[in-house]
């Protein structure tokens, strides 16, 4: 890392920011030493991190916040507190314009903690924690003893929580995580994202994507292989991959264009979408969406989770934002079904009529209300055995075939599996100059 130009150089606390440069690309770079107080936020420390934020919002350029820090700075009192409510502001002004990218290499305490869930993407080292309330808190109030790990460490960041894009071993790696990540990215909404050198053809057959398929419909196999036959040379950069294994959402390119996409896992509960897999993949669609990130999805799954648990946690809420991430979504969407695609899974996965720009499926897919089973439980109730079996041949044969669905518009074609990075590529190149109109408003309200 090159620095370039200090920002309020002179100020005391923790803090210090410059426009500095990463693996050639300009970054506003903000360091909060843990070594300095434990990396206290006293007023003038916070005031170098809003202004650190506005010079990446007003420059265009991407903000990198290193963070360890034990929270605001007790000794300066209630000014400390203040400081702190003006970097959250700037860190917000910049969502959406610019990324933002957290590394967590301490302590990430209180109000550092909300800080980080600003970033787009949070990169933590393995011996960092981050949380709102300490362990000294939680055993005060509900009487469970827990360490910093357990609470609030970079694992349990990573598996449970989805506030960890990335887990890696130390400070070194973290750096090279964030250039992983800015290589796929734009500097700021206004640019495109860059376009990487690719020798991989564009046109290159893919039939081992469909060898992936099982031979029964009730069969898994691993999403990632189907991504990785897809994309250029197989490279992907997968985020948020142990929070929400049911779905897989990553970065890669296709024809050297960045590319995100999103993905149902069979091999984890089957494929279904539940509260966290709704929450993980429209954060990711609607991060790509800001970032002129045109979108592919691949669908395979056959509906939601059902539960009791779900329902009273909110999954009405909580699908209704991948719902709001796709309908707003304004960048190149391309989607692919490849098997399964039921009810109103079928319709939030970027459906047709949900405003994709390219629907196309495999000749294996089933897409329908539900499945054949499903269906025969509810209609044939009262029937026989071999009543329910000629009923759901009868469903499958009529209605659980892409066919159906493209004679009625609601995908653009059917496809062999060996044609679908070709054709994806194609739409790509067709789609590269996609504008939309945007309605005057305010700002949306998404569902949270």
């Amino acid at each position: 890392m090159t620095v370039s130009v200090p920002l309020r150089a002179k100020a005391p606390g923790a803090a210090h920011a410059a426009v500095s440069e990463i693996d050639g690309r300009r970054v506003v770079v903000i360091d909060i030493d843990a070594s300095v107080r434990k990396g206290a936020l006293s007023s003038p420390a916070s005031q170098t991190i809003a202004t650190a934020a506005d010079t990446a919002r007003q420059m265009g350029l991407p903000l990198i916040a290193l963070m360890g820090s034990s929270g605001a700075d007790i000794v300066e009192g209630f000014s400390a507190l203040h400081g702190w409510g003006q970097a959250a502001k700037a860190m917000a002004s910049c969502s959406g314009i610019v990324p933002v990218i957290a590394v967590v290499t301490g302590p990430a305490v209180s109000g550092p903690a909300l800080l980080i869930g600003l970033a787009d993407h949070v990169i933590m080292t393995e011996d960092s924690y981050a949380f709102v309330s300490g362990p000294a808190m939680v055993a005060e109030f509900t009487g469970v003893f827990v360490d910093n790990d357990e609470l609030g460490g970079a694992n349990s960041h990573a598996r449970f929580s989805g506030a960890a894009s990335m887990v890696v071993a130390n400070r070194e790696a973290a750096m090279e995580a964030v250039v992983q990540i800015l290589s796929y990215l734009p500097s700021s909404v206004d640019d495109d994202a860059p376009r990487w050198p690719c020798d991989d053809p564009w046109d290159r057959p893919v039939p081992e994507a469909g060898a992936l398929m099982p031979t029964t419909s009730t069969g898994s196999y691993d999403m990632r292989g189907v991504i990785r036959a897809l994309v250029d040379d197989g490279e992907m950069l997968e985020l948020r991959a142990r929070w929400a294994a049911n779905i897989v959402t990553a970065l890669a390119t296709i024809d050297g264009r960045p590319v995100g996409i999103v993905g149902n896992q069979p091999l984890a509960l089957a494929g279904t979408l539940d509260i966290p897999a709704s929450q993980k993949a429209a954060r990711f669609v609607a991060f790509c969406d800001a970032f002129n990130l045109p979108i592919v999805t691949l669908v395979d799954t056959p509906g939601f989770y059902p539960g009791k648990d779900l329902e009273w946690r909110g999954m009405i809420r909580h699908g209704a934002q991948l719902v709001f991430a796709y309908a707003r979504a304004t960048v190149p969407r391309i989607c692919i079904v490849l098997r399964k695609s039921y009810g109103g899974a079928y319709i939030v996965m970027d459906s047709k009529k949900m405003g994709n720009d390219l629907c196309l499926a495999w000749p294996i897919a089933e897409l329908a209300v539900m499945g054949a089973g499903q269906a025969a439980a509810i209609l044939q109730r009262r029937a026989t055995a071999e009543e329910r079996a000629a009923f759901e041949a009868d469903y499958a044969e009529r209605l659980l075939n892409p066919y159906v669905a493209a004679e009625r518009g609601y995908i653009d074609g059917v496809i062999e599996p060996g044609e679908t990075r070709a054709e994806i590529a194609r739409g790509l190149r067709i789609l590269a100059e996609k504008r939309e109109h945007l309605p005057a408003r305010k700002h949306d309200n998404t569902p949270l």
